[in-house]
């Protein structure tokens, strides 16, 4: 099974200020986080962005920002319970009327882009939490490892065997992106390779 820049989204969880610097080898999981969003955003992969209680932790990465079509705020430690699912998720379309005959109601609209590719920190709180309710609500969850971090190894490393545990399939930052290429005839082919380079 392999991604496919069409049907992904890329999900990046509370790159932010105060925290990165906490975090174990926080510049190189911040610049894997970057690369994936500005290849994303030139493959026309939809971005979004968590920061959790930014007036106690700080803004969210302002190269990032500038990557994702939305950056949502929250309180919780995983982002699906204020809104990142409306986020990810196809809009049901309206004048749908429960009473119709079940023939006649219109169908759900389908996920076009089911995987979702996330990386973040803590990784072992709010990248895991948030990555576990998306499996939950019967989500393709892709953890990319080497672009989410936590103050400890230990409890990074944790996270990873808890998601693959429960279905997550977890990749690194170049898996990522040579799979979105696809292959060396793709016109962002050098442009990626300047990235990892």
């Amino acid at each position: 099974m392999l991604l496919n820049h069409e049907s992904s989204q890329l999900v990046l969880v509370d790159y932010q200020e105060k925290l990165m610097p906490a975090i174990a080898d926080g510049e190189s999981v911040l610049k894997n986080a970057r690369t994936l969003a500005t290849l994303a955003k030139k493959m026309r992969v939809p971005v979004y962005g968590t920061e959790h209680m930014p007036d106690k932790i700080g803004k969210f990465d302002s190269v990032l920002a500038l990557l994702c079509k939305a950056t949502m705020r929250k309180t919780q430690f995983s982002a699906c319970p204020e809104g990142l699912i409306d986020l990810i998720s196809p809009k049901a379309p309206s004048g749908n009327a429960r009473s119709m005959p079940k023939h006649l109601q219109k169908a759900p609209p389908q996920n076009e882009r089911p995987s979702i590719v996330i990386a973040g920190v803590e990784a072992h709180v709010c990248l895991l939490q948030t990555a576990l309710d998306l499996l939950d609500q019967d989500m393709e969850v892709w953890v990319v490892t080497d672009a989410c971090g936590s103050r400890t190894d230990r409890n990074r490393d944790a996270a990873f065997d808890r998601l693959a545990g429960n279905g997550a399939e977890l990749v690194t930052t170049e898996m990522v992106v040579f799979e979105w290429l696809e292959g060396a005839e793709n016109e962002h082919f050098k442009f990626a390779l300047d990235l990892i380079k």
